[in-house]
């Protein structure tokens, strides 16, 4: 079997050292993790790699770092980006220091300039440094929300986002072109640094992001007078959000702010959860403790490379803590932000705001109220960076924000990744606002409901590891492709879209038309009364996720009706 042949050719290689062929003896008798560990070679796809620390081609090591990061280099190089550099920038899992330090090494080794952060930092900085500094490309080492056995490598281009369509097509077909890790380059870093390939940064580019985020802010004066009212609870959950939230909120003046501290500090084992995910409200638990002690009036989290945002609004009528889904927060900010513009009179005529397909129609309504155009885009944030450029490219649009529901948004244009402290910075100026005139974000909330509609989403997801794992959900999605149901609960699919084959189907008329789609692996379905459904694998997990909306006459009957499309969509696949 191949991935046996492979396995073979890794412990009998003189290219992998002793240690790496140690822990792959460790494993001769468990022919299941051989498998996954050498099925295939962790694919350079989404910006980058993601997959499990350890041994094999299928995994997270200095192997398939150095080689993706030659191919970078090569690539680099033939495009003359060398004298630019590229920033680096790593997280708090077990491996990022190391993966960060060789990435840096193979560029230098190529000719390339690079500029590390000393330390640990989050991933909206990483986009933002890129563009402060003019560099060709950027790189962070995390892999995000996973679980604490993955690690991640992600590659933005010269904008500040993650690579797209060229640049990411260009890249993987460097990256597979190496035959054999003999063909990566090394020096050490001494030589590195003799020759100024090896530079470090960072308090210099804290400062600037601080003062960016300063410049975002719409109620400074607000702030200052609810500073000692608001008490905002904050946890990084082990990741790397604490210096900057921190600092961001004490520079604008709030002063009752509470960190979590058995999450204060990084942790790549991430031992107080399970899974650092702002998305799992059990993430929560510490932080939902320490509001209750505090009275805290929100409670914030960040994931691991912060840029993702998780949120908790007391409700002061039971005293309960409401859970924000990643729809609520960005309709949160992006109504606030649009108000509060538009009442000062900095709402320009030319703003627009992006939101993926699978976030919610209450944004819809938003931007009809406030005369701000709107744009749609596949899920992932480089969609919304690419939309962003496409605006500059063509001096047309603004952005004043974009988000999606997977917990992130950014404001502006200035980092081109979700955001998670900027996040965090106007939901807690937004809690101060509302506070102001007697209200807290739930009954801002509540308020929108009633003003737009009551709009309600879901989302459900399948994890299916390993081989098996991607195997079932290429099984899956190919079974709702070829046979798409023409009903979803008890509700009618009026239209069916196959963004892979470009194909629009009218399931009134049974007419099949081809549409200039942005080609991706989602199937989505229009249904009546104004819901929707959509299916896709992730892009960055071993999951398989399906989405949900509709819009009810009040909040129990919208919770009522997302529920009953989300059973819906479980029978078609038996969940």
């Amino acid at each position: 079997m191949e991935y046996l042949k492979k396995y073979k050719e890794w412990l009998e290689s003189d290219e992998i050292d002793e240690e790496t062929k140690k822990a792959l003896r460790e494993i001769q008798e468990n022919d299941e993790e051989i498998k996954d560990s050498f099925y295939k070679e962790l694919e350079f796809g989404t910006a980058g790699l993601r997959g499990i620390v350890g041994p094999g081609t299928n995994r997270m090591n200095k192997y398939t770092v150095g080689k993706a990061t030659q191919g970078l280099a090569n690539y680099i190089i033939k495009n003359n980006g060398q004298d630019k550099g590229v920033a680096v920038a790593y997280d708090s899992r077990n491996m990022s220091k190391e993966f960060s330090k060789l990435a840096c090494l193979i560029l230098n080794a190529n000719g390339i300039k690079t500029y590390r952060f000393k330390s640990l930092r989050p991933t909206p900085e990483l986009s933002f440094t890129v563009r402060e500094l003019n560099c060709i490309s950027g790189i962070v080492i995390t892999a995000s929300h996973n679980p604490p056995k993955y690690n991640g490598y992600k590659v933005y281009w010269k904008d500040g986002a993650q690579i797209s369509y060229p640049v990411d097509d260009e890249i993987t077909k460097e990256v597979n072109a190496i035959e054999s890790y003999s063909e990566i380059k090394q020096i050490s870093e001494e030589e590195a640094i003799k020759k100024g390939l090896y530079n470090v940064i960072g308090e210099e580019i804290d400062n600037k992001y601080i003062e960016y985020l300063k410049s975002i802010s719409l109620n400074p004066e607000i702030i200052k007078k609810q500073a000692k009212n608001i008490k905002i609870v904050y946890t990084p959950l082990h990741g790397t959000g604490k210096k900057l939230a921190t600092r961001i909120l004490d520079e604008l003046g709030f002063t009752n702010v509470y960190v979590v501290k058995e999450q204060a500090e990084p942790d790549g084992n991430f031992s107080t959860v399970s899974y650092p995910n702002p998305e799992d409200p059990a993430s929560f638990e510490l932080a939902l403790k320490l509001a209750k002690e505090v009275d805290a009036d929100v409670v914030i989290a960040n994931d691991p490379d912060a840029d993702r945002i998780g949120l908790h609004v007391k409700d002061n009528k039971t005293g309960k803590y409401i859970l924000f889904n990643g729809n609520m927060i960005g309709l949160t900010v992006a109504d606030y932000l649009i108000n509060q513009k538009r009442e000062k009179g900095l709402l320009e005529t030319n703003v627009a705001l992006i939101k993926t397909i699978v976030s919610s129609n209450m944004t819809d309504r938003i931007c009809k109220e406030n005369n701000v155009a709107l744009f749609e885009v596949l899920t992932g944030f480089k969609n919304i960076a690419a939309k962003i450029k496409e605006f500059e490219e063509k001096n047309t649009y603004k952005c004043i924000m974009g988000y999606e529901e997977s917990y992130g948004c950014l404001v502006g244009d200035k980092v081109r990744d979700k955001d998670g402290i900027a996040a965090l910075m106007l939901l807690s100026e937004a809690a101060a606002f509302y506070k102001e005139k007697g209200l807290t974000l739930w009954d801002n909330m509540l308020n929108m409901y009633k003003k737009y509609g009551y709009y309600k989403e879901n989302q459900v997801s399948i994890v299916l590891e390993g081989a098996d794992g991607a195997e079932k959900i290429k099984n899956i999605m190919e079974k709702i492709r070829n046979n798409p149901p023409k009903q979803i609960g008890k509700y009618r699919v009026l239209k069916f879209r196959d963004y892979l084959k470009g194909t629009i189907k009218n399931n009134e008329t049974d007419d099949i038309k081809k549409e200039d789609l942005p080609k991706s692996n989602v199937l989505y379905f229009e249904l009546e009364d104004d819901f929707w459904c959509s299916v896709r694998p992730s892009g960055t997990e071993p999951k398989i996720k399906f989405y949900m909306g509709v819009k009810g006459n009040s909040l129990e009957n919208a919770n009522e009706l997302v529920e009953e499309i989300t059973n819906g969509m479980k029978k078609l696949v038996k969940i």
